[in-house]
């Protein structure tokens, strides 16, 4: 006969997602700017596009992407995880860019756009908005990693 396997050892409840604790608020920040860069955009194109055709169009790109960042951060599922990189990884590079040569060809941007002087007129949160977000999102690759390893070492009979 065999014994009753133990009962689990109580552990505290772990978030099972990129959208618990501060990833509610890097997911409310980037919902704001969703909200704000796609509207001002869609303002921007309808009634005066041939004023900053670049700066307008940037301006929705820039939309685009975080909408794309808002809702994988909320889904939060590895493969979703896997798509916030990206998005986080090209909003990072389009600020560095955009901020870029919007100083240098100050002529190309009559009209600023959200990336433009690498988020000046947001208060620079849109250079530092995607450095949170991929910190995050490497927290938890880590946090996935480690519970992988520790249900392989569990498997394994190591624990």
């Amino acid at each position: 006969m065999s014994e009753p396997a133990a009962p689990p050892e109580p552990t505290a409840p772990q978030p099972d997602s990129t959208r618990s604790g501060p990833g509610r608020l890097l997911v409310a920040i980037y919902a704001l700017f969703a909200l704000a860069a796609t509207a001002r955009a869609g303002v921007q194109i309808a009634t005066k596009f041939g004023h900053a055709p670049v700066a307008y169009v940037l301006s929705a790109f820039a939309g685009v992407v975080y909408i794309l960042a808002t809702v994988t951060l909320a889904i939060g599922s590895p493969a979703a995880r896997r798509i916030a990189v990206l998005s986080c990884s090209v909003e990072l590079a389009g600020v560095l860019a955009v901020g870029t040569w919007s100083l240098a060809d100050p002529a190309t941007f009559p009209d600023a756009t959200v990336w433009s002087g690498y988020g000046s007129g947001y208060g620079f949160v849109p250079l530092v908005l995607p450095v949170f977000g991929l910190l995050w999102l490497r927290h938890w690759a880590r946090r996935a990693s480690t519970q992988r390893n520790a249900g392989d070492a569990a498997a394994d009979g190591r624990t």
